[in-house]
């Protein structure tokens, strides 16, 4: 629009009544949100910005694409844009994203942000994932001081496949089975006393010592002191890596110990279990497959540790432990 007719439009806004104004203020809303998106992804990327395909950091400028900078790697020649490589390129609808971020930070079900937003239902599930494929990695490096470690289990589910290996259930069913099986998905939680926290699906019906090779020891101080209940895999692993453990025999009814190096017991861990719990009541159900995006999402959320859709944001498109 050029600049006299924008000075006639504008000059006979006060003429609007309040429904033509909150039309306005609504058709408005999106581009404000797209340039306040578009400017962040600006801030976040410019520093460490590289080509996705050869992470070379020799590039110009080479025009805009669908409201975003486009640049030219100067070695292999690709196009590329602040979002290429990322689980957020190709989507669409950018001026929604802070919105839609508040219903993530709020923890709104899939049809309630949809509504929220104003977005179809199964836009508001991609997106949902597509923005917490970072966040589940975004974790402490290492493990340190008392380290706490513990289970929980959480009936397997494939709500949504198309196709099931094993014959329907209702849904919020309950296993066939009594007691720690292959129908239950094993999920192992490790945190220590300044709530760095680390965790891990590692399959389903016990844990094993395996297990804990897998997820817990790359994570894992060597001088950590590891606090455990009284299951044997710990015990195993512990010994197979000299690694200092403390065992509290929750059967027995000890809940707390004391030591040299302080309070023995598992009452963080298994805290923080019963949080995630309540929490994920909500969604009434989630596939096993997406479980890691949930415990990620959680993770986030707790002790209100992600306050922002900003902070939000940058975590799904650039991590802060590296």
């Amino acid at each position: 629009m050029k600049a006299p007719r924008f000075t006639g439009w504008f000059s006979k806004l006060h003429l609007l009544n309040q429904p033509q104004r909150l039309r306005v203020l609504d058709a408005l809303h999106p581009a404000a949100g797209l340039e306040q998106v578009i400017a962040l992804i600006g801030q976040i990327r410019g520093a460490g910005r590289c080509c996705p395909r050869c992470n070379s950091r020799f590039w110009y400028r080479h025009g805009h694409a669908n409201d975003l900078q486009r640049f030219r790697c100067r070695d292999c020649g690709r196009t590329f844009n602040d979002l290429s490589g990322t689980p957020l390129a190709r989507l669409r609808l950018r001026g929604k994203w802070l919105d839609y971020l508040q219903t993530v930070l709020d923890a709104t079900s899939v049809r309630r942000a949809a509504g929220r937003v104003g977005v179809h239902r199964n836009t508001a599930f991609r997106w949902r994932h597509r923005f917490l494929h970072w966040v589940k990695l975004d974790r402490p490096a290492q493990l340190s001081g008392i380290v706490e470690a513990d289970e929980m289990f959480l009936l397997e589910s494939q709500k949504g496949a198309r196709k099931l290996d094993r014959p329907p259930r209702k849904r919020g069913g309950a296993a066939k089975k009594r007691g720690i099986s292959n129908e239950l998905d094993c999920i192992l939680v490790a945190r220590d006393r300044s709530g760095g926290t680390i965790d891990a699906v590692v399959g389903r019906g016990a844990l094993k010592a395996t297990q804990l090779e897998q997820h817990l020891l790359p994570k894992l101080d060597r001088q950590a002191l590891l606090v455990t209940d009284a299951n044997a895999a710990y015990r195993s692993f512990s010994r197979r890596h000299g690694i200092a453990h403390e065992r509290v025999n929750l059967r027995a009814g000890v809940r707390v110990r004391h030591a040299r190096q302080g309070a023995i017991h598992v009452q963080n861990v298994n805290g923080y279990h019963s949080r995630f719990r309540a929490w994920l009541s909500r969604f009434n159900g989630v596939a096993s497959r997406y479980l890691p995006n949930y415990l990620g999402w959680w993770w986030a959320l707790d002790s209100s540790r992600i306050k922002t859709t900003e902070q939000l944001l940058r975590i799904a498109v650039s991590l802060i432990y590296r």
